[in-house]
């Protein structure tokens, strides 16, 4: 007996030293290393498919949202912070008319333009939104000046125009904002009054951008002019904190595009994170399980971006093509606007 004895505690001991050895073994394996900066950013999706677009208009696109992804990893180099970037990306898409924000919105049934836009700040949870600006260059500056201010976190309409003027933005005539592919698209649905929902199949144009930052803070803002021949007033996700945006240094950054409605109803950008924060799921996990399973089982069109506190970037879609493109710390920037790409 004491033989046996002995020979079991040379084997628990054997046993136990192997263990440790294997434990020190994975505690030495070096983990990913956390990029220094990740910028990402979409303009809508919808039914974006290389048999529908010419070859200009898919250079145009893709000139933009890379001009867009150097202008904000630019920030980010430079050891600005992931808002300053994300701004500074929304800044170029508003500024062209190629985009459904800015200078590109769609008009409302009374055939105006009207803006929204939001920002959030994963580092404290400061938040800022406007909706039904009308002369405002640039809604996402309007966003941004509210969260600063601190006192609000949404404002709409007049009042947010005023607060606008007061913080010394650059206010246009609405001409300013005139396409003429957007006035004829408005002009043929005003005539012929069949397009009061918006389509799931239309493309969405929202612009949006998140980002990471070397202090390891993510941020992300959304800008659009909203659902095409919409009514007077109406408000979609993009300026919603938690539909359409979120950001939270705990769980990830989120901007999103699509049927707004369906955005709002389910929460989504607030859904991606808190299943990463509460479920202890991936980034990837929790995005595709909200878009790809969740949106498309109700038949919502649209995508998300989004990116973790480690670099993780999703990109989930449920519609035949998503603007979109990103750029990480020390690699080439890249773009992509049809599915499968």
């Amino acid at each position: 007996m004491k033989k046996t004895f002995i020979c079991c505690k040379s084997f628990v001991a054997k046993i136990s030293l192997l263990a440790i050895l294997l434990i020190g073994f994975s505690c030495q394996q070096p983990a990913e290393p956390r990029p220094d900066f990740v910028l990402v950013i979409h303009g809508g999706a919808g039914v974006i498919e290389a048999s529908r677009m010419s070859v200009q208009q898919d250079s145009s696109y893709r000139a933009v949202l890379n001009e867009a992804l150097a202008t904000g990893s630019l920030v980010l180099e430079s050891g600005g912070s992931a808002v300053d970037a994300v701004i500074a990306a929304i800044l170029v898409m508003e500024d062209s008319p190629l985009f459904n924000a800015g200078k590109g919105a769609v008009y409302n049934e009374a055939g105006i333009i009207e803006h929204d836009a939001s920002i959030m700040d994963g580092s404290d949870l400061s938040a800022g939104a406007v909706g039904s600006l009308r002369s405002i260059r640039n809604p996402i500056l309007a966003a941004h000046r509210i969260m600063v201010d601190g006192r609000h976190v949404f404002m709409v309409a007049e009042g947010a125009r005023q607060f606008a003027i007061q913080a010394g933005l650059e206010t246009v005539d609405p001409q300013y904002f005139f396409d003429q592919n957007r006035w004829d698209n408005y002009e043929r649905t005003r005539k012929t009054q069949l397009e009061k929902e918006f389509p799931v199949q239309s493309k969405h144009g929202t612009v949006g951008a998140v980002a990471l930052d070397k202090s390891g803070n993510l941020a992300a803002a959304t800008s659009t002019g909203g659902m095409h021949f919409k009514r007077e007033g109406r408000l979609g996700d993009s300026p919603v904190i938690g539909a359409g945006t979120y950001a939270d240094n705990l769980s990830c950054a989120v901007s999103a595009t699509g049927h707004g409605e369906f955005f709002i109803r389910n929460a989504v950008a607030y859904d991606i994170a808190a299943r990463m924060k509460y479920a202890g799921q991936s980034l990837q996990e929790a995005a595709d399980e909200v878009v790809m399973e969740k949106l498309a089982a109700l038949d919502a069109g649209g995508g998300i971006i989004a990116v973790d506190q480690q670099g993780n970037i999703a990109m989930p879609f449920n519609t035949s093509g998503m603007f979109r493109g990103y750029v990480v710390a020390g690699q080439k920037p890249v773009v992509k606007l049809f599915a499968g790409e």
